[in-house]
């Protein structure tokens, strides 16, 4: 898309609202689907460049999620109209999920965890972590993908773990990911981890309700998974 343009000077087939109709949102970037909401931008910026600055402001959509009007406001060329906007897009974002979760299985043990997330590990050849963000009642309110590693690699920060939690209002957390090589016996890295994010989530006052690991059945293992509550790693 040639972005020095006017949006209404470039030909249909760029613009992000006729290109969402023909194409989908999956088509779209994350700057031209605010610039949908924004729907105008300024003189010489035109909406797509206004939106990239939003979004280069906050650094990510779950902080731009948390953004007030007034921080909004900030921003050359979002006005209080434009502001109201986007707060109330994400605001509707979140009561959807809020909404979601009642109707979620409450994952409150690791095997109910694992018939919920096993097919979408099943065939993963390296290792990913994700969170499950639940609710009070442990029930699921997203999954996050947080990290992905090289096979028995994976670096996981506390801080990537817990913003996704806070922006969701999570009371609880559940650490899932998957051991490719199909033996879900935790490593000492995985011990490691844990133990930091429970530590983490203490002083932020999230419980980390369990960490599990994700394998493969064989003619030697019963299960499929291995969780580090049962397994006496959390005190």
């Amino acid at each position: 898309m040639n972005e020095s343009l006017r949006l209404k000077d470039q030909p249909a087939s760029e613009r992000p609202r006729e290109r969402l109709v023909a194409r989908g949102s999956n088509a779209l970037t994350h700057a031209e689907l605010i610039a949908i909401l924004l729907r105008t931008g300024l003189h010489g910026v035109n909406v797509v460049q206004v939106a990239q600055n939003i979004l280069h402001k906050f650094g990510s959509l779950n902080a731009l999620a948390l953004a007030t009007v007034d921080e909004l406001k900030q921003v050359s060329g979002v006005g209080p109209d434009k502001a109201a906007t986007l707060v109330a897009a994400f605001a509707l974002a979140k009561r959807m999920e809020q909404e979601r979760s009642e109707e979620s299985p409450a994952l409150d043990n690791p095997a109910t965890v694992v018939d919920f997330m096993r097919e979408s590990n099943r065939l993963k050849n390296v290792e990913i972590f994700q969170v499950l963000l639940l609710n009070a009642r442990k029930k699921l309110i997203r999954a996050e993908e947080i990290s992905q590693g090289l096979i028995d690699t994976l670096l996981v920060h506390p801080r990537e773990v817990f913003r996704a939690a806070i922006v969701a209002n999570a009371a609880c957390i559940v650490l899932v990911h998957n051991h490719p090589s199909g033996d879900p016996t935790p490593s000492e890295a995985d011990i490691k981890v844990t133990r930091d994010l429970i530590r983490a989530g203490q002083l932020l006052k999230i419980e980390v309700v369990d960490h599990i690991i994700i394998g493969r059945i064989t003619t030697g293992r019963a299960k499929d998974y291995a969780s580090l509550r049962e397994l006496g790693y959390f005190f």
